[in-house]
């Protein structure tokens, strides 16, 4: 039994060697055949709706391989919602959300709008509010800060301070992870960003209890760092912050530039950041942001705690933990995910995997005989020019005596009257009959299969017809009946008629088949619609060898 495999790769080569015979007929390759669905996972980069206006001339002449190139697609915008917990390293300890007076004293609220430049890099535009807070539990003295002056000189005090701030910077960002050699798309982006902007900061001082009181530090003493922080915090939780460090002049005599309440600073960003993706509009970001003011005052501490030491040689950095969610802004129809979601990779693989714009030339098998079958499956490759084949390439021998049709002088040889002569003519013992010609006239119905919608006949139904003109030649009296079947459709009647009209000239056209010999049926009776039945007339039966198309305006040149 001939292997599966093998009986598909003939029909395959069948197929792509009548492609080949297509395409030398014109003048060029023709690709409308393609399949041009896209199946990948990020964008169709074929799909100009993606494309914005000013770049339309670049896909045009991508789309007819004039540039090697496709244009970048337009881009959702994300809008960025976040909290986090803002920290100052300064002088005095920072504390975080679980150990602030107040939980909110140390939390952080931004938002932000982002746009992809490229693949890897994008611009930001960041607000943040924020809020910090911290206070010792190691003791200062008072020498010639003025804040502490009430506490007396030489006297000790525990420093503290509230902070918060505005602050709206410009980021410029670069991304990793997106543009992958083995994977379509990524989940997970990681990002780093650096930019500057301006912040709005104010800084504020307990040096009083909720009653106007001064704090009676001498309580801390022999107590241990632990419980210093703890009855502290106590305090300051309800404690008057009633000294506005950044307003009142204690900022460096007042050089700061100010708006409101608030000193006004220039800042510098950086930072680091993950973005995992839920989902093709959500996603969940985690990010780390340093900012740098060049200032030493932040935490309410710009002097050195020893006596007529002078400013603190150390600047304050505000460093901010944020989680938050992104959110895509755009119609997916006319734009694609944030270029940090796109693997411009995509494209490329698929085009090699599934071409769908690449040129690519027709195949081109060789058949050296030129009988429309390669060599590579012909079995016959000195078939004479013009000589009818079956699917291996050999000339067809339709009563199977041994010698070709093309040869044979008696084309249907009973088979117990071979074997026969070089000339295929058979050595029966003469019977009444012997001296005359009987009648090879007894065709059975064959079923002409064709593809849907389709009147083109493909190699099978031209290999049953060869057989079928064999007998019409073997006996010039015998007539045969071409009936198709129309359903009940003006289209599938049409059809009928372009399939029967097909079979008839290709008999009388390349078989030589006298049209005296067809019988024109384009109704027949009811049976599958892509079929063809071909039989031998009944004794008597008449008919036409060709009609006028029912419906001309829908037929088909397939």
């Amino acid at each position: 039994m001939i292997n599966k495999k093998y009986i598909l790769l003939a029909g395959l080569t069948a197929a792509i060697t009548t492609s080949t015979v297509l395409a030398q007929q014109e003048s060029s390759s023709q690709w409308t055949s393609r399949d041009l669905t896209y199946r990948g996972q990020v964008y169709d980069a074929l799909d100009t709706a993606y494309i914005p206006k000013r770049r339309q001339e670049q896909q045009t002449q991508y789309l007819n391989h004039q540039y090697n190139f496709p244009a970048k697609p337009r881009n959702m915008w994300e809008l960025g919602i976040n909290v986090g917990q803002t920290n100052i390293f300064g002088d005095i300890p920072s504390k975080g959300i679980w150990n602030a007076p107040q939980f909110y004293n140390a939390m952080s609220f931004g938002a932000s709008l982002r746009k992809a430049l490229g693949y890897s890099t994008s611009i930001r535009l960041d607000y943040k509010f924020m809020n910090a807070s911290g206070f010792e539990y190691r003791a200062r003295e008072v020498y010639h800060d003025r804040i502490w002056d009430a506490y007396g000189q030489n006297n000790k005090y525990y420093a503290n301070y509230k902070f918060s701030a505005h602050k709206i910077a410009a980021h410029f960002m670069v991304n990793t992870n997106n543009i992958k050699f083995h994977k379509a798309k990524n989940s997970v982006s990681a990002y780093a960003f650096v930019g500057g902007g301006m912040m709005l900061w104010n800084t504020k001082v307990s040096t009083v209890d909720a009653n106007g009181n001064l704090y009676n530090f001498n309580e801390f003493d022999g107590k241990s760092n632990k419980d210093i922080n703890k009855t502290y915090k106590g305090w300051l939780k309800d404690g008057d912050y009633n000294v506005d460090f950044s307003r009142d002049g204690y900022t460096g005599g007042g050089s700061l530039m100010t708006v409101g309440k608030n000193a006004a600073s220039l800042v510098l960003d950086g930072g680091v950041g993950l973005q995992f993706k839920l989902g093709n509009r959500v996603s969940l970001s985690v990010e780390n942001a340093v900012t740098w003011s060049g200032l030493d005052g932040l935490d309410a501490i710009h002097l050195d705690p020893t006596p007529n030491g002078g400013l603190s040689p150390d600047k304050d950095w505000i460093n901010n933990l944020s989680v938050g969610l992104g959110f895509n802004l755009g119609n997916k129809k006319r734009s694609v995910l944030p270029l940090w979601w796109v693997n411009p990779l995509d494209h490329a693989y698929w085009e090699l995997s599934n071409p769908r714009h690449m040129e690519i030339p027709a195949p081109i098998l060789p058949d050296t005989d030129g009988d429309g079958v390669t060599d590579q499956f012909d079995k016959c490759p000195d078939t004479p020019a013009g000589v009818p084949v079956d699917v291996n390439g050999c000339p067809l021998d339709t009563d199977g005596d041994g010698v070709p049709d093309y040869r044979d002088k008696q084309l249907i040889t009973p088979t117990d009257c071979q074997p026969v002569d070089a000339d295929g003519v058979g050595k029966c013992p003469c019977d009444p009959d012997c001296g005359g010609v009987k009648s090879t006239c007894n065709i059975a119905p064959i079923g002409l299969s064709f593809k849907a919608n389709s009147a083109a006949l493909s190699n099978e139904v031209k290999s049953q017809l060869a057989v079928v003109a064999a007998n019409l030649k073997a006996d010039p009296k015998c007539r045969v009946v071409v009936i198709g079947n129309p359903g009940s459709s003006k289209l599938q009647q049409q059809r009928s008629w372009d399939r029967v009209n097909a079979v008839i000239e290709y008999l009388a056209n390349n078989l030589q088949i006298s049209r005296d010999q067809v019988i024109f049926q384009y109704q027949g009776v009811e049976a599958d619609a892509n079929t063809v039945i071909i039989r031998s007339a009944q004794q008597g039966e008449e008919g036409p060898s060709n009609l006028p198309p029912p419906h001309p305006h829908l037929g088909t040149r397939k």
